[in-house]
């Protein structure tokens, strides 16, 4: 059996990366550990998941730095799924999370698309039961 474990997501800052991730959004810390004066392995997950895990990796190279915000060239990039969209998109107007667009109705079930505080986009999805 094999699964994705973790995502590597290209940050300009540990901690601002943490302080988001987990006081916006209610990630838990996973893992900070420090591996050399530049780099630490960062690890994020939301709350009562069992599933794959975010690596927030601190961009190193100018052709990393140019990635922070824009992994996938504009398109959404992660994907949440939650049992109350409704619940969740309150939290994250509370949190002042930029709302991106929605939340509307689609054949799959009700999503919003929201940015992290880098730019990166993510979908708030509540899958239809």
């Amino acid at each position: 059996m094999q699964s994705i474990s973790l995502l590597s997501l290209v940050v300009s800052d540990y901690d601002t990366a943490i302080e988001f991730y987990t006081k916006k959004l209610g990630f838990v810390l996973l893992e900070d550990t420090i591996l050399s004066e530049t780099k630490r392995w960062v690890r994020v997950a939301p709350a009562r998941s069992d599933g794959c895990g975010l690596l927030l990796a601190k961009a190193a190279t100018d052709e990393q730095k140019s990635r922070v915000g824009n992994q996938t060239g504009g398109r959404v990039f992660l994907f949440l799924e939650t049992d109350d969209i409704a619940r969740d998109l309150s939290l994250l107007k509370a949190n002042e999370v930029t709302i991106v667009r929605g939340p509307s109705e689609e054949s799959y079930g009700t999503v919003a698309v929201f940015a992290d505080c880098f730019g990166n986009l993510w979908d708030l999805i509540e899958p239809k039961r």
